[in-house]
């Protein structure tokens, strides 16, 4: 299973400390000895993810806590099935529930969607790869998500990659400058250049970038790029953004890129309708 980010249990207080602030007073009506188990369960089919995030939560509230989970982490599970079950000291289970179900409902329903669009481009030999358009502070939690959902990350910031786009290229005054400008002030981090014409395509090739992005292209355009990559000495990698849904994904896949980067992964999810059902024990 892909790598948890490392700032996990920083992003869990963080969100406990926002949500519980100086102390749960609900949770405070229940007397301090009491205990309780919860069942928690899907209401929709989902691709389960986040369960770690669920674990710290009621960690850093109470390890007396116990989860079992039913299902593991990636795996698609179906509407009304049990994905764990919680008992402990009832006062640390309602007080983490809101925070855990926040982080499990947010990243199953991004894995959910980015397995959908992988599953639609299977066999293309094309990756779905998200972008930085997240949620501030949960880049690192919803870009995990997306790579247990079977995509891939693009870049994870302003650091670990260049993307020369319009503005850029106008500044330096060509694709070509503005790919020599930032193979020297960046060496050895890769560059992509994102392009609107077929135009401007032959001239971000000729430059010869690791990466060119081929943005709100047709399909017939698209095809012709991918041709004259392949017929070039030194083909790069082409990636297509742009107005990509899950009833196009696999016509975009089929014209031969590489890549096709999708910005509803992480904007404009849905979370997944979970439940989770207490009973306090005598």
């Amino acid at each position: 299973m892909s790598m948890l980010p490392p700032d996990l249990p920083a992003q869990v207080a963080r969100s406990l400390a926002e949500d519980v602030g100086s102390g749960d007073v609900t949770a405070a009506l229940i007397d301090g000895s009491a205990q309780a188990r919860a069942t928690l369960l899907t209401r929709e089919e989902a691709v389960l993810c986040g369960t770690a995030w669920v674990d710290e939560t009621f960690r850093q509230l109470d390890p007396a806590v116990r989860i079992h989970w039913h299902a593991q982490e990636g795996d698609k599970v179906a509407a009304n099935s049990i994905l764990c079950d919680i008992a402990g000291p009832a006062r640390a289970m309602l007080t983490g529930e809101r925070t855990a179900l926040n982080f499990l409902q947010t990243l199953s329903g991004t894995a959910t969607i980015t397995r959908r669009y992988t599953e639609a481009v299977e066999g293309t030999g094309c990756s779905i790869l998200d972008t930085r358009k997240t949620i501030p502070g949960l880049r690192q939690a919803q870009k995990y998500a997306v790579r247990v959902g079977g995509g891939r990350n693009h870049r994870l910031g302003l650091y670990d990659m260049v993307l020369i786009k319009e503005n850029h290229i106008i500044a330096a005054g060509s694709v070509a400058a503005a790919l020599a400008k930032a193979r020297a002030s960046a060496p050895g981090v890769p560059v992509e250049i994102e392009v609107e014409t077929l135009e401007e395509f032959r001239a971000a090739l000729a430059a010869g970038p690791d990466v060119i992005l081929l943005d709100e292209f047709s399909q017939d355009s698209m095809i012709q790029a991918v041709a004259l990559n392949r017929a070039t000495a030194k083909p790069v990698r082409l990636e297509a953004s742009g107005g990509v849904d899950l009833e196009t994904v696999r016509r975009v896949a089929t014209a031969g890129v590489d890549y096709i980067s999708v910005g509803s992964l992480t904007k404009h999810l849905r979370a997944v309708d979970l439940s989770l059902r207490f009973t306090l024990l005598p």
